[in-house]
Parts: structure tokens; C-alpha cells; sequence
């Protein structure tokens, strides 16, 4: 059902800080960068490795756009940090029906657009250990071998 964990998301509040300090610290460079209008956020996708199945393992940091936004809130709450754990499969919604039909809440009705046009769905914390968990299915056009549905293009 799942092929790898596709990102790590971490709230912000400089994405060019946080986006700095994981280059000179670890040596990890944005592969994508994107503001997703819906979510709120400016996002940036920086690529750690690449996976069996293609496509690779993230750090996305996510700054917040408005303070009405799900991740402001959560800077607002709890700081800086880890924000959810997203797991990479071939099919969102087979996917997401068979979490759920285990009794944890799955907080889309229907997958939605996720970076790069991937399609992603969200898994309650409460169900889930205390982790905000997401669903993600790569975009068809992503690039084999590169960053999975996080391609190398800025989308700023």
C-alpha cells in the first residue's frame, strides 16, 4: 500500500532561514518551491534521498502566507517544528478507504491537490498517535529518479 515516506513537513517561520540552515547543515537543497494559495503556505520541497519506487524522501518546510492558515495556527500553538509525516502510495484514494476502514478518520472526503500536483488526502492526529499524517499520491508527470511529485522547478 505504501512505497516510501515521501516528506516530512516542518512549520516555519523563515522558509529561507530554515531553508539554509538544512543546506549548511546537511547539505540538502530545494528541489521545488511553490505557494500553495489554498493551504496558505509557501512551501519548499528539499530532497534527502531517492526511493525504490522512483521517486524520493523529502524535508518540506512550510512557511505560512496568512495567519488564518492551518500551519500559522500551529506555529501559533506549538512553535517551530515537525508538522506531519506524509507516506507515499501509487493510489490516494485506495489507499485512504483502507486506513480508514481500519477506524482512523480521514480528514478528505476526496483527495485533493497537493504539491506539484500530486494528490493528497490527511489522516487524523488523534487516530494516528498524535501525528498529523498524509497521503500522497506522486503526480503522473513527476520525474523518475528525481524528487517524486516534488519535480525541480520553482512554481513562485
Amino acid at each position: 500500500m505504501f512505497s516510501r515516506i515521501d516528506h516530512v513537513g516542518i512549520a516555519c517561520r523563515d522558509l529561507d532561514a530554515t531553508a539554509e540552515f538544512y543546506r549548511r547543515t546537511y547539505g540538502f537543497e530545494v528541489a521545488h518551491e511553490e505557494v500553495n494559495e489554498q493551504q496558505g503556505v509557501r512551501e519548499a520541497m528539499l530532497r534527502v534521498n531517492g526511493t525504490d519506487d522512483g521517486h524520493a524522501t523529502c524535508l518540506q518546510l512550510l512557511e505560512p502566507t496568512r495567519p488564518d492558515s492551518p500551519v500559522a495556527k500551529f506555529l501559533d500553538s506549538r512553535g517551530e517544528g515537525v508538522h506531519h509525516i506524509a507516506f507515499g502510495t501509487g493510489d490516494v484514494a485506495a489507499a485512504a478507504a483502507a486506513v480508514g476502514h481500519t477506524g482512523v478518520r480521514v480528514l478528505d472526503a476526496e483527495p485533493r491537490q497537493g504539491t506539484s500536483g500530486s494528490r493528497i488526502v490527511f489522516l487524523h492526529p488523534k487516530d494516528c498517535g498524535g501525528v498529523l499524517t498524509e497521503l500522497v499520491e506522486a503526480a503522473v508527470s513527476a520525474v523518475p529518479g528525481g524528487a517524486g511529485a516534488h519535480q525541480s522547478v520553482k512554481n513562485v
